[in-house]
């Protein structure tokens, strides 16, 4: 006979036997093909059951026990609606805040780098030994340092991920394609140093600061604090600063661009492999506030993406590499004839002007060719001239020089730029020579825009060992040449700047503050997501964690996908204040399990930001937020109960300030401020306030579960786990069964953060029971499953009710494993 049972002790009981016969009348059915046992007997084993499974998990849980223990102290308790206008406007001013600072410290970086450079003669003979990131800390054949090598201390540090660092020194990456004492490096790696100084006094002022950088229009790239840089497989870094995103949006302003591209008879073989190169290498310096569209011509002028015809896309990533895929395409045929395609050019970029579109800024043409031979002038004469309102920019293909007057002219008589691209290792250089022009009119003007990215992985800066894979944005700002001799001329030093990891960013939009289904979001003025718990940039590819190819272009509308009419998006976008509701359906579980929702969204724009923030707040549990008291002896006491832990994600005390805090846990950090030993910490009063009031409350379930454990009549095999949280991140749990008996050892530890208080969500089990009664058992089999048998979690809310209002105060669990004595039952 196949037997099934919870646990194979001495111990089953009734509701085991009755599991057993249920499953076993459904085995009979399933052989024979007919009923053998009446419908109304089933029932009545069902209802059995669901009585036996129910008195199981109240007991195990305590969950009577605790609901009587906050029904005692509703006396004492206040309970008060979460005003979302007022939260979301107090979240912003505080994100304002905190942002304000890092421009700050741009600011005072750009004005030192210009000071330096005002003050430093440039020297061709010059010999200055820097720090080069790739170089310290090595020594050749004969164990001598390396040239600009030489020892360099670096410490892990736990405020940049635990990496090896020098927090009194920067120091300096230089591309694998540039000479690293060429004259220009040195003279700039010796005039930059005066940005140590600045570094270390902007770390001190804000001690939340990460990396801070000055990226140099000669290639180098300044970082503090300093760190080693570790080349890829081929002994290869090819990180180039001023193919950043942060240093392109920086240097220019916002830009719509044709490419115009030779595709004639002429252009085959490498010539056509380096012009594709070029316009990959044109695309990767755009970004979301640009604006593109590519033609190709010969005898006549086609469109690489037909659906773009005549008009300008943003050039966001999903569409840039839509067009390195067409331009992959890309053949040659026939004769060259430039002229229809310049006019088309002109056409597109008088239009979208004319019809107040695209970036409203820069327009240029980006001619790749490699030669011009019609009588084109009429064509710049009707479209362009006199104000030359539109740049050109050339790029002549291949070795042969036989036009190059023509095609420098085009460049020459339209405030453009004319290069020669003969080798693919041509490309990169002579591409970003037509930014610096660009910058040009800024640079005269000095106009010191602050600008900020779209989110990104810090992990793309570093090929280090740490992959920590946070979500940034980045703060820069340019730096231009005040030497009187070079004013007229708008000379770009390069750009410096600082990251903002995006979560710290969020930990000001406490979970706490929103209730069990509420959370906050970032996006920027383009309507792409910085921020948001449905964002989910990662992939697995083996046991490595990769970011998605486009991960920082997901637009607001396709998380939030009940906006069908897309109100919520179009107010943010365009920066206002408001509020709206909405009937959600939201999925829980990985995907697994959906819960229908009614949420009510408020948001507003974060001054002196692109960004804009909302909060979303639940109907019903989510309305309300209850706040009691206790003395901090009393709650201390309890706080140091070994069962309990706190929201190791949330700040309950900030411990990044202070570098002798940064090893500290949040539990500890509490615990030393409330103790006065730390008394300068950064706390969050309203949080530590109800968390003591949580520990006090529910200490007497420590007591009860051991009470279990210890009890003579021994315990039900299978029952493995009791837990508990409360809507202050406290937790407590009991294990019922040791560690050799347990199945599910992963669950609820600190890297299981689908069961845990997280940055972004309450626990799966807190957020099920909470759309169900309290003191009514939600039963589910979570989606991992072990050898021996399947985990159920039994889980119920307990509530607070002062008047009509009622708030979740925490929710109860027990895990229990349902073994299977016969694999054939699985």
């Amino acid at each position: 006979m196949n037997r099934w049972s919870w646990g194979s002790g001495p111990r089953r009981g009734r509701l085991m036997m009755l599991l057993w016969i249920i499953l076993s009348s459904s085995l009979c059915r399933m052989v024979d093909g007919q009923m053998k046992i009446s419908p109304e007997t089933v029932q009545k084993w069902a209802v059995s059951f669901s009585k036996e499974i129910a008195a199981l998990s109240a007991r195990y849980s305590g969950a009577k026990l605790l609901q009587k223990k906050y029904k005692d102290v509703e006396a004492v308790v206040k309970i008060e609606e979460v005003d979302g206008e007022e939260l979301v406007k107090k979240f912003a001013e505080e994100m304002e805040e905190m942002l304000g600072r890092k421009m700050k410290s741009v600011t005072r970086l750009a004005e030192a780098a210009e000071d330096a450079d005002l003050y430093h003669e440039y020297n061709e003979t010059l010999e200055f030994e820097y720090f080069n990131s790739m170089l310290i800390n090595k020594v050749d054949e004969d164990g001598n340092p390396l040239s600009l090598g030489g020892e360099f201390a670096l410490e892990k540090n736990e405020h940049f991920n635990k990496l090896p660092v020098n927090t009194q020194l920067s120091n300096i990456q230089v591309p694998t394609n540039v000479y690293n004492r060429d004259t220009d490096i040195v003279n700039g790696a010796y005039m930059s140093e005066a940005l140590n100084d600045v570094f270390i006094d902007n770390f001190k002022k804000d001690p939340t600061l990460t990396w801070q950088y000055f990226g140099s229009a000669t290639g180098f790239f300044r970082l503090y604090p300093g760190i080693q840089w570790i080349p890829d497989e081929n002994g290869v870094v090819t990180f180039d600063c001023r193919n950043r995103n942060w240093y392109i949006q920086a240097a220019t302003s916002p830009k719509d661009v044709v490419i115009v591209v030779d595709v004639s008879g002429s252009m085959k073989g490498l010539r056509l492999t380096i012009a594709k190169h070029t316009i990959n290498t044109i695309l990767d310096t755009l970004g979301e506030n640009d604006f593109v569209n590519i033609i190709a011509y010969s005898d006549y002028v086609r469109y690489v993406e037909p659906c773009f015809k005549g008009t300008l896309v943003q050039a966001d990533l999903d569409n840039r590499e839509h067009f390195k895929l067409l331009v992959d395409e890309l053949h040659v045929k026939g004769e060259g004839k430039v002229k229809i395609a310049m006019k088309e050019s002109f056409k597109i970029l008088n239009e979208v002007a004319a019809l107040g579109q695209g970036s409203l800024c820069n327009q240029a043409i980006m001619l790749i060719t490699d030669g011009a031979m019609e009588d084109f002038q009429d064509v710049f004469e009707e479209f362009n001239w006199p104000e030359r309102r539109v740049r050109v920019f050339t790029y002549l293909i291949g070795r042969e020089m036989t036009f190059v007057d023509n095609v420098k002219w085009i460049a020459c008589n339209n405030k453009g730029y004319y290069t020669h691209v003969s080798t693919l290792a041509d490309v990169q250089e002579n591409v970003m020579e037509y930014l610096h022009v660009l910058s040009r009119p800024m640079v005269i003007n000095h106009d010191h825009d602050i600008i900020w990215t779209e989110a990104y992985m810090d992990s793309v800066l570093f090929n280090t060992q740490a992959q920590s894979l946070l979500l940034m944005t980045s703060v820069a700002m340019p730096v231009f040449s005040k030497k009187e001799e070079t004013l007229s001329h708008g000379i770009l030093l390069g750009v410096v700047g600082t990251d903002v990891a995006l979560r710290e960013l969020m930990r000001l939009a406490p979970r706490y503050k929103l209730g069990v289904h509420g959370y906050g979001y970032l996006i920027t003025n383009n309507g792409y997501i910085l921020s948001h718990p449905d964002l989910r940039p990662l992939y697995k590819e083996g046991k490595t964690l990769k970011p998605k190819p486009n991960y920082n272009s997901v637009d607001l509308a396709e998380v939030e996908w009940e906006d069908t009419e897309e109100k919520l998006r179009t107010a943010m976008v365009k920066g206002e204040t408001g509020t709206l509701s909405l009937d959600v359906r939201t999925s829980v579980d990985k995907g697994t399990r959906v819960m229908f929702l009614k949420n009510d969204y408020f948001y507003t724009v974060i001054n002196e930001t692109p960004f804009s923030l909302g909060i979303v707040l639940t109907r019903g549990y989510g309305e309300y937020i209850f706040i009691g008291n206790v003395s901090v002896e009393e709650g201390l006491h309890d706080l140091l109960a070994p069962d309990l832990t706190i929201a190791s994600e949330w700040t309950y005390c900030e411990t990044d300030i202070d570098p002798a805090h940064r090893k500290l846990t949040q539990l500890q950090a509490v615990v030393r401020y409330l103790t006065g030993k730390e008394p300068d910490l950064d706390c969050d009063v309203q949080l530590l306030q109800q968390t003591l009031f949580d520990a006090v409350v529910t200490a007497p379930m420590e007591a009860y579960w051991t009470a279990l454990m210890l009890n003579a009549s021994g315990m039900e095999e299978g029952v493995e786990t009791a837990f508990m949280g409360t809507r202050s991140g406290l937790m407590r749990f009991q294990r019922y069964a040791g560690v050799e008996k347990r199945v599910g050892k992963s669950f609820l530890t600190s890297t299981d953060k689908e069961n845990m208080f997280t940055l972004d969500h309450f626990p799966v089990w807190y957020r099920r029971a909470s759309e169900n009664p309290a003191g009514q058992f939600l039963y589910y089999m979570p989606r991992q499953e072990t050898r021996a048998g399947r985990i159920v979690i039994a889980t119920t809310s307990v509530t607070v009710t002062v008047g009509k209002k009622t708030a979740i105060a925490g929710v109860v669990l027990n895990k229990i494993t349902l073994f299977f004595e016969d694999k054939r039952m699985l």
